[in-house]
């Protein structure tokens, strides 16, 4: 159990800072999204933005769907880490 949880815990936090470098990233309106790393980065990432900016339109011209991802993703490690016994072993 333990292997489980800290293996999701590592995988959240790896794509939350992949998620924090895109949106970083999207401040440069010079960058080429279909050149690399920028469209492995836009690929990993737009899947699971495009969830949220299906129901969170742009609020003048901001978009605000990568805030509500990142904190879904904070509460889903936090979740997961806490678990009773996830850091028991057995």
């Amino acid at each position: 159990m333990y292997l489980l949880t800290s293996t999701l815990v590592t995988f959240i936090t790896i794509y939350t800072y992949i998620l924090i470098i895109r949106v970083l990233l999207t401040w440069f309106p010079n960058i080429d999204w279909y050149s690399q790393p920028f469209a492995a980065i836009s690929q990993i990432t737009d899947p699971y933005l495009n969830l949220f900016r299906s129901f969170i339109p742009p609020l003048g011209g901001i978009d605000i769907s990568p805030i509500l991802a990142i904190l879904l993703l904070q509460v889903a490690g936090s979740l997961i880490g806490g678990l009773p016994g996830a850091f028991a072993y057995y």
